[in-house]
């Protein structure tokens, strides 16, 4: 669980979006009623581990998916990002989670997507309120165009420097396998063209500088497993410590009437209140030495139990 919901045991290293399926999950099976005090505390301990590991380790920083580190090169290379037109070519698998990225990191309104089947383009437009133009425009787009990301299945290239008319500089991105951006772009002094496997090579870094966080991340990971496993100790005195105030308070209400019936002037209430003071003192106090004593609280508690003659509810 720990694994889980830190990142460490995902399937992408560091990735910490199953934490939050986590809280949702926990979220709805307290609603119903389904969590025990022991899944809520470990769940709970799980969240606090993840907070940690988060803030105190670098294993979440950097792109570890090839349309996320596109979309950080474009942040690391181009100014003013969210002022310039963004061109999508390829509205498949890539193309989508590029075109996502895009828009959760670049805040940018400008983005247009072509694609050669133009419904496909038109149902990924749609889900994020973007422009799409007909394959036919492809050569007017890219000279309005700042970056150009190219995501095709196509077998051939796609795009070439015949298509490139513009002057001002142009950066492209060749996410698609095999390569769609025709080399010959390189010809033009204002085009950049970076290939996917320039970009894997930034996910492949990531993921070593990741894997370089992992020992300080079971480190935190240890510590509040620790936490939790001397919290899930004490439980097992909760259940004595239960009977024994109640055995007590029986106890005390059975002296007070006692007294009442010979005396007929003692205040129960008040006399309650007293004597439940000194009741959670002493359980408090038993709590604290089993706690302390854990060497010996097997034979505490059965010490306790004897003497007291309890029956744990």
């Amino acid at each position: 669980m720990f694994k889980m919901g830190t990142g460490l045991d995902s399937q992408i290293l560091g990735d910490f979006e199953i934490i939050g399926q986590l809280k949702n999950g926990f979220r709805l099976s307290k609603k119903f009623q389904m969590i025990n005090p022991f899944m809520e505390r470990l769940i709970n301990a799980v969240i606090q581990a993840s907070k940690r590991i988060k803030n105190e380790t670098q294993i979440s920083s950097g792109a570890t998916s090839v349309s996320f580190a596109s979309v950080q090169y474009i942040l690391k290379n181009v100014a003013h990002i969210s002022r310039k037109n963004i061109l999508l070519f390829g509205t498949g698998k890539i193309g989508r989670n590029t075109c996502e990225n895009l828009i959760k990191h670049t805040d940018n309104s400008h983005i247009t997507l072509i694609n050669r089947t133009k419904t496909k383009a038109e149902e990924v437009a749609g889900k994020f309120n973007l422009i799409v133009k007909d394959y036919a425009n492809i050569q007017a787009e890219i000279t309005q165009t700042d970056v150009l990301v190219v995501a095709t299945g196509a077998q051939n290239p796609t795009i070439s420097k015949n298509l490139i008319y513009s002057k001002k500089p142009l950066l492209i991105l060749d996410l698609s396998v095999p390569r769609n951006v025709s080399d010959d772009v390189m010809e033009l002094e204002n085009v950049t063209l970076v290939h996917l496997d320039q970009l894997s090579q930034m996910t492949d870094e990531t993921l070593i500088k990741r894997q370089e966080q992992v020992p300080q991340a079971e480190k935190i990971i240890a510590e509040i497993i620790a936490e939790f496993n001397a919290w899930l100790e004490t439980r097992k005195f909760a259940p004595t410590i239960k009977a024994l105030k109640t055995k007590l308070t029986l106890m005390r209400d059975k002296e007070i009437n006692q007294y009442r019936k010979k005396n007929g002037d003692i205040d129960f209430n008040e006399a309650a209140i007293i004597s439940d003071k000194m009741i959670s003192k002493i359980t408090s106090q038993i709590a604290f030495h089993l706690r302390e004593e854990q060497h010996s609280a097997d034979q505490d508690l059965a010490l306790i139990q004897k003497i007291f003659q309890l029956q744990n509810s």
